[in-house]
């Protein structure tokens, strides 16, 4: 499983707004938004609490795929 959060980070840049000034309005932990940056799984709790956090959907923060890399 691959999860991409390339459209957050871009939409953070667009707000003018740092991965820590998000983590903070969300209320995520450090260690939660290191995994985000790996690309590796976090919670749907958490996805919800970005979401709120910057007024979005989810599949405006992050792509899916099952079986290996994304095609971009």
């Amino acid at each position: 499983m691959t999860l991409n959060y390339d459209n957050l980070w871009k939409m953070l840049i667009d707000r003018k707004m740092t991965k820590t000034q998000m983590r903070n309005s969300a209320g995520i932990s450090t260690v939660t938004l290191a995994k985000m940056s790996k690309g590796e799984a976090v919670g749907p709790y958490v996805l919800e609490k970005i979401c709120k956090a910057m007024k979005c959907d989810a599949s405006e923060i992050v792509k899916y795929a099952p079986d290996g890399p994304l095609n971009r």
